[in-house]
């Protein structure tokens, strides 16, 4: 080996060693970050429990401030809208960002609230080599029974860097898909009328929780 090949080669396993340094240190950051998001959303159910029945928007906002810096509504909104989004108008799209959020808050709140104390654990980090704004966390919910759940998180990276959940699957069921595969059934339904399906989200939601407590029981 000549010495330009022998410093090309230490060269090249110098870069790829401070890579791996870098990588894991993302994972270590990454893996904090969910969990202390976790942690908040737990702190805010335990704080304002009561406020579900006495004062529901107080409630809800509460969530929302415990969720916004954390997960993507706008960009999970746009994908369960899927092609239909491009027939929306930005005003119809916004609209539905917030129904979408909303929906989510008045289907699963209840769910929320009586299931007693939980709690979530980090139990790996999978970043994606291939692409550098992409990554799986995967998380293990237990309940006050033993009950233990794995929940997964897809993540991207925004503009600014921060990482947000663009979906999840709990139990190996894609929830993301589910409910973009439901707003192609309402607007089949609905004859291709975008703002009925914006408008009755809310219940379409509703009755896909009630579905998925029907497959389980």
């Amino acid at each position: 080996m000549t010495m330009m090949t022998r410093s090309l080669v230490v060269l090249c396993a110098w870069l790829f060693g401070m890579a791996g340094m870098v990588h894991a240190d993302e994972k270590a950051q990454l893996q904090q970050y969910v969990e202390d998001s976790s942690q908040e959303l737990i702190q805010k159910l335990d704080e304002n429990r009561d406020l579900y029945k006495e004062d529901p928007e107080a409630f809800y906002a509460s969530m929302e401030e415990a969720l916004s810096g954390f997960v993507d509504f706008r960009r999970i909104a746009a994908r369960v809208m899927g092609r239909y989004a491009r027939q929306a108008s930005p005003e119809q799209r916004d609209q539905f960002v917030r129904a979408f959020k909303r929906s989510l808050f008045d289907a699963y709140a209840r769910a929320l609230v009586e299931s007693g104390q939980f709690s979530i654990t980090v139990t790996e980090v999978d970043m994606k080599p291939d692409f550098a704004d992409r990554a799986s966390v995967l998380t293990e919910i237990e309940t006050d029974s033993g009950n233990r759940y794995p929940v997964a998180y897809s993540m991207h990276r925004d503009d600014n860097g921060t990482w947000k959940m663009e979906n999840v699957i709990v139990e190996g069921v894609n929830i993301g898909l589910a409910f973009r595969d439901r707003f192609a059934q309402e607007m089949e339904a609905k004859r291709g009328n975008v703002q009925a399906v914006i408008d009755g989200w809310n219940e379409t939601v509703k009755d896909l929780s009630l579905e998925n407590e029907v497959e389980e029981s």
